[in-house]
């Protein structure tokens, strides 16, 4: 099934990030424009329509994670702004009838992400 999906953990405590604010920007000509937006649910994952395809075409894409109001809300001891305030990732779709998985592991001071299937 053709789409975009969103699996973020916090790999400091081996939890999902749920509540983390997470964007979708499709970035390209004419500009840059939102395609998905959401926070973490309970169990790590976007739900948005964007995971079936919706939105979503050939092209270049940014993922935008708040992770520093979210470690600051959950009480951890990091500054404002934080070392990944806000992180982002870059990626492009070739083609648009496979889907992207992006599992996307979170510390404050780093972040790994891969094409997932």
């Amino acid at each position: 099934m053709p789409g975009v999906s969103i699996h973020v953990v916090d790999v400091t405590r081996g939890v999902p990030a749920a509540g983390m604010r997470v964007r979708v920007f499709a970035s390209g000509p004419p500009g840059r424009r939102l395609v998905g937006e959401g926070p973490v649910g309970d169990d790590g994952t976007v739900r948005h329509p964007m995971n079936a395809g919706e939105g979503i075409a050939a092209g270049d894409y940014e993922v935008e994670l708040a992770a520093g109001p979210w470690y600051r809300a959950r009480g951890d001891d990091v500054p404002s702004p934080a070392f990944l305030e806000t992180a982002l990732f870059r990626f492009a779709i070739a083609d648009v009838h496979e889907h992207v998985h992006l599992p996307i592991k979170l510390s404050p001071f780093g972040l790994s992400v891969w094409r997932g299937r």
